[in-house]
């Protein structure tokens, strides 16, 4: 019998081999972990990124939104990781700066979005840590579901909106 073992990814290899078009996966220990969201997940990042696009024409703010920003970040084990916020804002400049560019960011974005899910700890903990180790200025979790525990959501559960602001 023959054991076949997969190596781990690298995060160059991840950015290499991302499957574009099947859907989004992040890089998380070194394997890709595909992001299934549901409609009302999905509804509810929508809102957000249309929102936050209709506010920086209206403002004139040289901002861009994305659902699909790639953002290099590492964790307390100086693992590299790969993840892809459910609604990003980042400077047009640092945007437009690679127009041809695949790679990911690995400098901070201006704001990060996670719209919480069934594995509400990912972004409770080791996304707020992520963001925050990269220097992201802000950092929002969005719980309309609560699928978090009543540590952060107190009793009874009610949805709710954590903003992080950091001073980098």
């Amino acid at each position: 019998m023959t054991l076949l073992t997969r190596s781990k990814l690298s995060f160059e290899q991840f950015l290499q081999d991302y499957p574009e078009g099947e859907g989004r996966y992040e890089l998380v220990n070194g394997e890709l972990v595909e992001m299934r969201a549901t409609r009302g997940h999905d509804t509810v990042a929508d809102g957000l990124l249309f929102a936050f696009n209709d506010e920086i024409r209206r403002d004139r703010l040289n901002l861009k939104v994305s659902n699909k920003i790639v953002i290099k970040t590492m964790d307390a084990d100086g693992q590299r990781l790969g993840r892809i916020p459910d609604v990003s804002v980042i400077d047009k400049d640092q945007w437009d700066a690679n127009p041809s560019a695949y790679a990911a960011f690995t400098q901070a974005i201006q704001l990060a979005v996670e719209v919480v899910s069934t594995n509400w700890e990912d972004d409770y903990e080791d996304k707020l840590d992520e963001y925050q180790r990269l220097g992201i200025q802000e950092y929002w979790i969005v719980d309309y579901l609560t699928h978090g525990s009543r540590l952060y959501l107190g009793n009874p559960n009610v949805p709710t909106v954590f903003i992080y602001l950091w001073r980098c």
